[in-house]
């Protein structure tokens, strides 16, 4: 009879695949474009084909296969992919693919399954930096549009995250002084209001400086393209060699996109600058109303009981559902991090919790010694 030991990994093994065919089927229902939906659908099939291996295994161990439910993980990303589309998670897929593609290398009944994995990693990670092959490209199919918010995801975390955690602190610190509740409440405002409009700020400056540095770059680029067009062309045939294009196939496709100057130009701006010519980097006003929103609305959390009730009770009720905010932030960062949704979690509303009992420490410290 085999040990729990086996089985154990045999089930987990199962789960982790049925997830991933889960995932990939749910970015092939939504991928408009045909080439990467019959990839994502490809890559399904092979994951629903790894976890029947385990399941096979399962059952000769005589252990029994429970229904499928997907993980927080999988069901948060399926949902946000319904909501706002593949190109907003793929980066966070690609990178745990990649951060998995070695998970049966120390498995020896699981060899085969570890080359496939490490194909998956390679796979995805090609469709989240843009296409590879010359029919995709002399489409000029916009498949780098999107893959920038591909980060999305990352940075609306981090933007709640960082209201909710910079105005708990504050909060904390001025209630822990024993200031009048009206005092709380002005400083909570304060605090919301000038973290969001230096988030915006900042993010408007950073997004215009992108635009600006991009439209230089194109406009050189354009120069170049009408002074040495030879030049030029030998480059795009050398980057779709090194993208993996046979060295014929390059070279005519490079001189297809020459036909048309404009077609060139953006071909040009997105294989060699990295640059979306019909975005130029995104919209700084959309980028920083974003920001603000974002950060405003973790910074709203702690804020909110202070409307509400008075005295230890706001603070209680600020404490718990910042916390409760923080554990949720931190298991959805679980998606882009590689660890576990729970040890996120934890781990999130430990650190950003200890930071806040500090300041609220020291508050009280300050309000009875001054």
């Amino acid at each position: 009879m085999r040990t729990a030991s086996p089985i154990r990994r045999y089930l987990n093994n199962w789960h982790d695949e049925q997830n991933s065919a889960a995932l990939y089927q749910a970015l092939a229902d939504a991928e408009p474009n045909p080439d990467r939906q019959e990839i994502f659908r490809q890559l399904a099939d092979a994951e629903r084909g790894h976890a029947q291996v385990w399941r096979k295994r399962l059952e000769a161990a005589g252990a029994a296969v429970p229904v499928f439910r997907p993980d927080f993980k999988t069901r948060l990303l399926r949902r946000l992919i319904r909501w706002f589309g593949p190109s907003f998670v793929i980066a966070s897929v690609a990178a745990a693919e990649a951060a998995d593609r070695d998970k049966y290398a120390g498995q020896a009944d699981a060899l085969a399954l570890s080359s496939d994995e490490r194909g998956h990693a390679a796979i995805i990670g090609a469709v989240a930096g843009g296409p590879v092959d010359g029919a995709a490209i002399s489409r000029a199919e916009p498949w780098h549009r999107g893959v920038g918010s591909g980060n999305d995801l990352r940075a609306a975390v981090l933007g709640v995250n960082d209201g909710l955690v910079s105005n708990f602190c504050l909060i904390m610190g001025v209630a822990g002084a024993g200031s009048a509740q009206h005092v709380v409440l002005l400083t909570g405002a304060a605090g919301l209001l000038a973290g969001a409009m230096s988030m915006a700020l900042g993010e408007w400056l950073s997004v215009t400086n992108a635009r600006e540095l991009a439209g230089s770059q194109l406009a050189k680029e354009a120069e170049e393209l009408e002074q040495t067009p030879e030049a030029e062309q030998h480059e795009l045939a050398l980057i779709y060699r090194a993208k993996g294009l046979p060295r014929v196939e390059a070279e005519q496709l490079a001189a297809r996109l020459m036909q048309d100057p404009q077609t060139a130009l953006q071909a040009l701006a997105r294989e060699e600058l990295g640059i979306d010519p019909d975005e130029l980097g995104g919209n700084p006003w959309r980028a920083a109303g974003v920001s603000f929103l974002l950060f405003s609305l973790g910074a709203l959390m702690p804020l909110l009981p202070f409307l509400l009730l008075q005295g230890t009770v706001a603070i209680a009720a600020s404490a718990g559902l910042s916390l409760a905010a923080l554990l949720l932030v931190g298991a959805v960062t679980s998606l882009f991090n590689g660890r576990s949704a729970a040890f996120s979690a934890i781990r999130q509303t430990l650190t950003a919790g200890a930071a806040a009992a500090i300041t609220f420490g020291l508050g009280h410290w300050l309000g009875t010694a001054l």
